[in-house]
């Protein structure tokens, strides 16, 4: 079973989707959090899962249209770890940072 490491932006990034998601949906914010963090889980028993993209990432898309995310992280079998570099809405156009 692969370590999951979270990095200090997807904290970040998990502030930013709460905030908003508070905006719209006050009594959603925290599940939608839980949600995404429980998604996240599963690269610890299928860390190959997501999509590959450039540079060696790979990309876990997360649920579906408003409530849709993709997380960008990077499985490295060397020392069995995912690392979860960022977290964003499907609807947005790329990474922060």
């Amino acid at each position: 079973m692969a370590r999951l490491v979270l990095s200090e932006r997807v904290q970040e990034d998990f502030d930013r989707i709460f905030d908003h998601v508070f905006q719209y949906t006050p009594e959603a914010a925290v599940g939608r959090i839980e949600s995404i963090i429980a998604a996240l889980d599963i690269l610890e028993s299928s860390p190959l899962i997501g999509r590959p993209v450039q540079g060696g990432q790979r990309e876990l898309v997360i649920g579906s249209g408003v409530a849709g995310f993709v997380a960008l992280y990077r499985y490295l079998s060397e020392v069995d770890t995912v690392f979860v570099l960022a977290v964003r809405s499907q609807r947005e156009g790329g990474y922060r940072g």
